[in-house]
């Protein structure tokens, strides 16, 4: 299975197929070397190889040396961020990368990668980065097609289809085991390879202008050093980020998924190092961007690996067919690539996440939207920075508007809960505001403004008690908001009050002038400050 996709993924990147073969050798064997993870299988899998076509275009031709050159640059590119991200431990970034939005990026780019793999369908030219592109060019050049090569292509795209949803219940109903099933329909993928070379050559397809992949050099890749050279490494340098974050995320979902099942932990700083290390790995031996694929890992995990010595054998076995098999791959028609990438991404193809982030959260939904629009329109380029972005903002919008309750005693216990939610007992002459959030300068002003506003509505009002339970840290900026506060509320001949603060944050308070200039006290519970001030 693994042979036909490292040639598929190559043909996707718009590089010679044996470019595959030579990133699925010794990147596995690397990542075996370094990565925690026993199950997950790195080599190149579709959005990668989509973004590294898309990075390549911008600085040389299809085909060309320095288009092969630019790949290995870029996988050495990516290797490096990933290996010094892993020493200085900074796998927490990925969590900063908005889930919903990740997968509006996949969608759209999956989209797209289908949408490039049509001109292999028909048999005709086509290019373009955004979906008004590709079927602008697909539409001009729709009536060169070809008919054996479509006949080809749709009938290898119906068979994985019916071996991808089909086969394994029609094996399990046959009597084989549900292991055996799994296996058997996900090696679909070979025999369409066999049948479709054989087709090829019984009835001459080649020469009735059905494009096959050729000449595939036989042996294992030659080492030597990427081309480091400014004007190759500067524009390549913020794809190579991109692929570096995009092909983590993916990773290291892979990898928990997996080890989920078997109670494996999965270090995340550990997996960067192993990642770009197989990156490295596959910039010295001439391949491309590579990083865990979820086919490729769920085929190691059916099949029983419970350690990384799978990989290597993988790698050995890939490494055997380089040297004494590619020949044969002569007559494989890139039709029937195509295919394979077709029915293996369009499962990646998810557009139930508008519905889902829209029920939960409006703002996730918008950002899912634009994700999805901007990949689209502007190309994997502009919508993996994008997406990028989004998450971020979203972070900071959210951290920004705290939620922030004001909150009473429940009637014969000692919580507090929102008076929006629960029947509570309150006193008029105190104000008890849970802020549920860090403190921090995006968000303190806030805090500011709903109490001098509780204030101007309600005259009565004598103290005012900053419920801390769910701050864990609070900034330069927010003391100063504090002080602020304090002071606003002593010329109002209010009082302000705190309870419930961790130790974190009290040791910063300490720190400061505040906890002297305040004008109320510091409680050790809400309870206690309720029955104090009422």
């Amino acid at each position: 299975m693994l042979v036909p996709q490292s040639l598929a993924y190559a043909l996707l990147a718009g590089l010679p197929p044996e470019v595959g073969l030579y990133a699925s050798i010794f990147p596995l064997i690397m990542y075996a070397l370094l990565g925690t993870s026993s199950t997950l299988s790195v080599g190149p899998v579709a959005i990668t190889s989509l973004l590294t076509a898309s990075a390549l275009s911008e600085v040389a031709a299809a085909g060309s040396t320095d288009y092969l050159a630019a790949a290995i640059t870029l996988a050495a590119l990516s290797g490096l961020m990933l290996t010094l991200g892993g020493i200085f431990r900074l796998g927490f970034l990925s969590n900063f990368l908005s889930h919903s939005v990740v997968s509006a990026f996949i969608t759209a780019s999956a989209i797209l990668i289908v949408l490039s793999q049509l001109r292999h369908v028909f048999g005709i030219e086509s290019h373009g980065e955004s979906i008004t592109e590709l079927i602008g060019s697909l539409y001009a050049s729709l009536s060169d097609y070809s008919l054996d090569t479509l006949l080809m292509a749709v009938g290898v795209i119906a068979f994985l289809y019916i071996c991808k949803e089909y086969l394994a219940v029609m094996l399990m109903k046959a009597g084989l085991t549900r292991k055996t099933s799994g296996l058997a329909s996900r090696a679909a993928p070979v025999l369409a390879i066999i049948a479709s070379i054989t087709l090829v050559v019984v009835f001459g397809l080649d020469t009735r202008g059905v494009a096959v992949v050729g000449d595939i050099p036989s042996g294992l890749p030659a080492f030597g050093l990427p081309v480091f050279s400014m004007a190759l490494v500067e524009p390549l340098l913020v794809p190579a980020f991109m692929i570096s974050i995009i092909g983590y995320v993916e990773s290291i979902s892979v990898g928990k998924t997996l080890g989920n099942k078997r109670r494996e932990r999965i270090d995340s700083n550990q997996e960067l190092i192993g990642l770009g290390a197989a990156n490295l790995a596959s910039a010295f031996s001439g391949g491309l961007p590579v990083t865990g694929g979820f086919s490729r890992s769920v085929v190691n995990f059916d099949a029983g690996a419970v350690t990384q010595a799978a990989s290597i054998y993988t790698a050995v076995l890939i490494g055997i067919f380089s040297l004494l098999f590619t020949p044969m791959l002569y007559f494989l028609p890139k039709a029937t690539l195509a295919a394979t990438i077709i029915v293996a991404v369009l499962s990646l193809v998810d557009f139930s996440i508008i519905r889902k982030t829209f029920l939960i959260s409006r703002s996730d939904c918008m950002a899912v939207v634009t994700t999805i629009v901007l990949t689209l329109y502007l190309g994997v380029g502009a919508g993996v920075t994008s997406g990028v972005l989004i998450s971020l903002l979203l972070h900071v919008y959210r951290t920004s508007r705290p939620h922030i309750a004001a909150v009473g005693l429940v009637e014969g216990t000692e919580h507090f809960r929102n008076v929006k939610r629960y029947r509570v007992k309150t006193c008029p002459r105190i104000l008890t505001l849970r802020l549920d959030e860090s403190l921090f300068f995006a968000n303190a002003i806030r805090l500011e403004e709903l109490i001098l506003k509780r204030l101007y509505q309600h005259d009565e009002i004598g103290h005012v008690i900053l419920m801390c339970t769910a701050i864990n840290e609070v900034d330069y900026s927010a003391m100063e908001t504090l002080e602020s506060i304090n002071h606003n509320l002593n010329e109002q001949g209010v009082m302000l009050h705190l309870s419930e603060v961790k130790g974190p944050v009290m040791d910063i308070l300490q720190k400061s002038d505040f906890l002297e200039a305040l004008g109320g006290h510091v409680y050790l519970t809400q309870y206690q400050a309720y029955h104090d001030l009422c």
